[in-house]
């Protein structure tokens, strides 16, 4: 089939709520992208995970970036500090002075911080392997809210796809059950994402904005983008193409 768009923006998570990582190019295995959301934050006096989009106490959290070094070892800077290795009682003083109560990077699996001694944490959720969305819907949702700003961090994808705008549509959620190539990667849509409180909080260059929920709950059913299981695993590079199987 003809191509429907490109990739323009790669995306992994290697924190839960911290912010992203941009990548060049994404591996993306049976399971999902190498690197994606091995670490959570913890609160240490109740070792409840990091919510921002429950609780205002975390709403400072996204601004927390997350990225892995060369080896693989988590690194996190918050807006007051460099890059520092993490998990590590010197990250977690300063991301405990940041939020302004004690907490702490923990791994959700033990090989993910082989020389870490510590208690795991369990991920909230995890719907699907891949998360995808596309610049026509962002575009969609600019036109409901002309005020507002749909930056692709509020939603928090693996894969942005660059595509023509389509009149009153977000055209991914209309996909569920569609399968797609992008590159040599082959996904099936298994599902639409509904949103959550994430996507009102401010980040480093967009305000808070309830509006832009407000928006998706009212013109889409709650939903931005949309979640992907993997037919067939490879390496995906900023601007390949996507097309219909």
């Amino acid at each position: 089939m003809d191509e429907i768009g490109r990739v323009a923006g790669l995306w992994r998570y290697p924190a839960s709520s911290l912010g992203g990582e941009p990548m060049d190019i994404l591996t993306i295995g049976p399971s999902g992208a190498d690197g994606d959301r091995m670490f959570g934050l913890v609160e240490v006096a109740t070792d409840e995970i990091a919510r921002p989009d429950g609780d205002r106490k975390w709403h400072k959290v996204p601004r927390i970036k997350a990225r892995l070094s060369p080896d693989g070892v988590l690194e996190i800077a918050t807006p007051e500090s460099g890059w520092l290795e993490a998990p590590d009682a010197i990250s977690d003083e300063v991301i405990s002075a940041y939020l302004g109560f004690g907490a702490a990077i923990c791994p959700f699996r033990r090989e993910h911080a082989p020389s870490y001694e510590g208690p795991l944490t369990a991920e909230r959720y995890r719907k699907a392997p891949v998360h995808l969305l596309t610049t026509a819907s962002m575009a969609r949702l600019k036109a409901l809210h002309p005020a507002g700003d749909p930056d692709a961090r509020r939603f928090r994808p693996n894969i942005v796809v660059e595509m023509p705008e389509i009149d009153g549509s977000f055209p991914e959620t209309e996909w569920i059950g569609r399968r797609l190539a992008i590159g040599d990667l082959e996904l099936t849509i298994s599902e639409p994402c509904r949103r959550c409180g994430f996507t009102i909080i401010a980040q480093d260059g967009f305000d808070n904005d309830p509006n832009i929920l407000r928006n998706l709950v009212r013109h889409n059913a709650h939903n931005m983008g949309v979640y992907c299981t993997v037919d067939r695993p490879a390496r995906v590079p900023l601007g390949a193409p996507m097309r219909f199987l």
